[in-house]
């Protein structure tokens, strides 16, 4: 049995909830997960703690604004930035006692924000998953242009009229939606239930996905709009492996800056996914997150 701790983090006058599977003290480099959205919750990446029963701490969290941490509806839009995450993040690894020696894993948005925190070489990050997520969002919004152009037409024409109509709050726009997010999200039928927990979380309280992102994956329209890391991926100087799906939303050449810019990188697609692998090839997906964390450390240790 792994051992369950869960608790919360002071964060300004706020809370930070967290869980740790695992022990800390077993001696394996941390891994902490960053999920995405922005606005997205812990529970449709709970998948990762499987990596806990080889006997390396997982960490998860929610995100302020979203799950069991402090919720903030009345916030403006500019209080949703990149910079307010990247404190979390920080604040969050010295609450724990780990900011000297770590690894994260971000999915989508967390892996944006993991290379975001990447950059400004924290000495204690000993290795970076970059799952899903996009070098820029640019790139991402002509992937996604792309996607949705190889939609039916009937199901473009929907989400087109209530674009324009401004009515995309309507069950017609959500649910021309869905054909999209079940062939470049999740391809798993039915979504497995840690999934609809999160989709539901969002509908609950779209504060900070509205603000950040937009409505939906492919009208992006909030803050994040024009945000890239492109130009300063060079400075990412830890070992960073990055997954992504075959059917992914984030499609090969909106990953492709992080290949061609970061030195130290491995980039393994799997076949039979989306943009959620750890749960459409879950054992998979663990296998190699795994290997690549024990290939990182038994490196740093000179075993190699």
């Amino acid at each position: 049995m792994v051992k369950i701790t869960e608790g919360y983090a002071p964060f300004q006058e706020y809370q930070t909830w967290y869980r740790i599977s695992g022990d800390l003290s077993r001696g394996k480099t941390p891994l902490v997960i960053a999920h995405g959205g922005p606005g997205c919750t812990h529970d449709y990446v709970d998948a990762f703690r499987d990596i806990a029963r080889t006997g390396r701490a997982v960490i998860h969290y929610d995100q302020i604004g979203n799950g069991r941490s402090t919720h903030l509806p009345d916030k403006p839009a500019g209080f949703w930035q990149p910079s307010l995450f990247l404190a979390e993040l920080d604040n969050l690894l010295r609450n724990l006692g780990i900011e000297d020696n770590y690894a994260l894993l971000g999915q989508s948005w967390g892996g944006m924000l993991g290379a975001e925190h990447a950059v400004t070489q924290p000495a204690g990050l000993k290795a970076l998953i970059i799952a899903n997520s996009p070098a820029s969002m640019e790139l991402w919004l002509q992937a996604a242009a792309r996607l949705r152009s190889e939609l039916p037409d009937g199901v473009q024409e929907t989400l087109l009229a209530h674009e324009q109509a401004g009515t995309i709050d309507s069950e017609e726009y959500k649910a021309a939606s869905q054909v999209f997010y079940t062939r470049h999200v999740c391809r798993l039928d039915p979504w497995p239930e840690e999934v609809k927990r999160t989709f539901s979380a969002m509908d609950a309280d779209p504060t900070v996905y509205h603000a950040m992102n937009g409505p939906t994956e492919f009208h992006v329209i909030g803050s994040m709009k024009d945000w890239t890391i492109i130009d300063r991926l060079p400075a990412i100087n830890v070992p960073v492996l990055l997954i992504s799906g075959r059917y992914d939303e984030a499609a090969p050449e909106v990953v492709q800056p992080f290949a061609d810019g970061i030195k130290d990188v491995r980039w393994v697609i799997f076949e039979n996914s989306s943009h959620m692998p750890h749960v459409e090839e879950r054992g998979a997906c663990m296998e190699c997150i795994q290997e690549f964390l024990d290939l990182q450390e038994a490196a740093a240790k000179g075993c190699l």
